[in-house]
């Protein structure tokens, strides 16, 4: 049963303004509701969206080429200077790079996944899923180094290979050691919602698929995957995005043909001291993320987030 507005207003704090406030959130409760989330939507705007703004509005000044101040002069100087070589090499290569980690973390989460939710048991199952978010507890840069130990030409791979007899693989400080290293840290964030997405498929579906004749491989082609879908969009917009932006990982296993976005904005912030440049060229990978997102919403990524 409703309260009586009078009774609010006579417990309703002194002063005529307060019991107008009180009256009016009483009858219209939207009001209240607004009121409730108005701060928390004011700190996302003022922290996120603002920031943005300021990024945004930084690439349109230059820095003098002489004393390294910013000029607040308002151009397209550092837009138009994205077009000029090497940075349209450096945006596909980090565009390749991000596809091809996302479509190997594809490829291995989700027979993973599959083998947690529908063969593991419940004991084996939480072991794997702890050993899985294990690395995730361990510093970013303390895992890229272990696997720079690990790829070097002295390292373990090569002492791996060489007591079995296989030659030493010199893949340190090339292209092919960026995409070991980022499939290996991003796996988790792929592996987490694919498996959520496979919980979810209900047992009467496969039971219906085989009733209806099917057998395993064509139920896993024909329900399992279709159904797995969002999950997969939704890992793969963690693992693009993530691989899109990161330059500690080039950094310390790239070689001098690795550069990607995030390394040409974090020299450009560091020793070319030119952040109008660095915050131009940091509206690449957000107009990329914009396109994946619209196209990642389609496959229903949203619904496994």
């Amino acid at each position: 049963m409703a309260a009586d507005p009078a009774r609010i207003d006579e417990g309703a704090p002194a002063g005529g303004a307060l019991r107008a406030l009180s009256r009016l959130t009483w009858r219209r409760p939207r009001l209240k509701t607004l009121g409730q989330v108005s701060s928390p939507v004011a700190a996302f705007v003022f922290v996120y969206v603002a920031a943005l703004a300021a990024l945004l509005i930084q690439g349109f000044w230059t820095t003098d080429s002489f004393t390294g101040k910013v000029i607040h002069s308002w151009n397209l100087d550092n837009f138009r200077a994205i077009a000029d070589a090497p940075y349209p090499t450096i945006i596909l290569r980090t565009v390749g790079m991000a596809t091809a980690v996302t479509v190997t973390c594809m490829l291995l989460a989700f027979p993973y996944a599959y083998f947690l939710v529908r063969v593991a048991g419940p004991r084996l199952r939480v072991i794997l899923l702890v050993a899985t978010v294990l690395p995730l507890w361990v510093s970013y840069l303390v895992r890229v180094y272990s696997w720079r130990l690990i790829l070097n030409p002295d390292g373990a791979l090569n002492w791996a290979l060489n007591l079995i007899g296989l030659p030493d693989q010199n893949i340190a400080y090339t292209n092919w050691a960026m995409w070991v290293v980022f499939t290996y840290i991003w796996f988790p964030f792929m592996v987490l919602p694919v498996y959520a997405a496979l919980e979810r498929v209900p047992q009467s579906y496969l039971e219906a698929s085989a009733d209806l004749g099917a057998h395993g491989p064509t139920t896993l082609r024909r329900v399992i995957l279709p159904l797995a879908v969002p999950g997969l969009a939704a890992g793969s917009i963690f693992t693009f995005s993530l691989t899109l932006g990161d330059y500690i990982a080039p950094s310390l296993v790239g070689g001098p043909g690795s550069s990607l976005i995030g390394t040409v904005v974090f020299e450009n912030l560091g020793l070319a001291n030119n952040a109008p440049f660095a915050a131009a060229f940091a509206t690449v990978p957000l107009a990329i993320m914009a396109v994946y997102l619209v196209i990642m919403k389609r496959l229903g990524a949203f619904e496994s987030l």
